[in-house]
C-alpha cells in the first residue's frame, strides 16, 4: 500500500508533460514548484490511517493551492493555524498575469478562507480537524489560457482529460486504499462526480456525497457557506 506521500509523487511524475491545445498556454504544478510546504501538510497532518472523511477539491485556485501547495491552501490559515511555511519556487513557465508569491502572496483565495475557516471554528485545532478529515484536490493541475483564464478540469478537451483524469482517478483510489474512509465528499458538483467515476470500478462501501463549493462565484455559497456545508455534511451522516 502506497502512503499519500508516495501516491502525490507518482501523480506529479504522470502528469508531466501532458499535451494541451491552444487557447491554453501556461500549465502550473504546485507539487512540483511548491513541493516542500505539500510535504509538510502530508507529513504534519496526512499520515494518520483511518480517516472518518476524504473530502475531494476539483483543482488549486490561483491564489490557494496556486501559491502554496496545500488544497484550498489560503495562506493564512495554512501558515497561521496549520504551522505550515516552506520556501516555493516558480513553474518553469509563468503567465504574466498569474505570478507565484508564495506565502508571499497579498491576495486571498476565498474559497480556502471559508473551508479552512469552517475547521478552525468548527474543531479548534488542526490536530482535532484532521483526526477525522482529510483534505485532497482531485486535479493538481492550475491550467491558464492565452489571456489569463483559469481553464478548470470540466472545460478540458476530450483529448486533455483522457491524459489528465486516469491518473488522478488512481491517485484518489490509491488515497482512498490508504484512509480507509466511511465517507468521500466531493466539494462541488463536479468533485462528486469524478470521486463517483474513479470509485465505479472499485469495492468501496462507503457513502460517496457532496458538498457545496465555496467559491464567491457561487451566490448560495455567498449566504453562509458554513452552515450550509456542515447540513450537508451532517445529512450524510458524518458525526462531529
Amino acid at each position: 500500500m502506497m502512503d499519500p506521500l508516495s501516491i502525490s509523487r507518482r501523480l506529479r511524475d504522470d502528469l508531466e508533460g501532458v499535451g494541451f491545445e491552444p487557447p491554453i498556454t501556461h500549465v502550473y504544478q504546485p507539487l512540483d514548484y511548491a513541493w516542500e510546504p505539500y510535504v509538510q501538510y502530508l507529513e504534519k497532518y496526512g499520515t494518520r490511517r483511518p480517516r472518518q472523511v476524504l473530502m475531494v477539491g476539483m483543482n488549486p485556485g490561483p491564489w490557494g493551492m496556486g501559491q502554496v501547495g496545500v488544497p484550498f491552501g489560503a495562506i493564512e490559515m495554512v501558515r497561521d493555524w496549520m504551522g505550515i511555511e516552506a520556501p516555493v519556487e516558480q513553474p518553469p513557465k509563468l503567465h504574466p498575469k498569474r505570478p507565484v508569491d508564495g506565502f508571499d502572496c497579498s491576495r486571498n483565495e476565498v474559497s480556502g478562507s471559508r473551508l479552512w475557516g469552517w475547521a478552525k471554528e468548527r474543531f479548534g485545532s488542526p490536530e482535532a480537524f484532521f483526526e477525522q478529515f482529510f483534505v485532497h484536490n482531485y486535479c493538481p493541475l492550475l491550467i491558464y489560457e492565452d489571456s489569463g483564464t483559469n481553464r478548470t478540469p470540466p472545460k478540458l478537451r476530450k483529448a486533455e482529460k483522457a491524459q489528465v483524469l486516469p491518473p488522478c482517478d488512481e491517485a484518489l483510489r490509491a488515497l482512498v486504499d490508504y484512509f480507509e474512509p466511511q465517507f468521500v465528499v466531493g466539494v462541488g458538483n463536479y468533485a462528486e462526480k469524478q470521486v463517483r467515476n474513479a470509485l465505479k470500478p472499485t469495492s468501496f462501501q462507503g457513502t460517496v456525497g457532496r458538498v457545496l463549493h465555496p467559491s464567491p462565484a457561487s451566490p448560495k455559497a455567498n449566504r453562509g457557506w458554513a452552515r450550509q456545508a456542515e447540513a450537508e455534511l451532517e445529512e450524510l451522516g458524518i458525526v462531529f
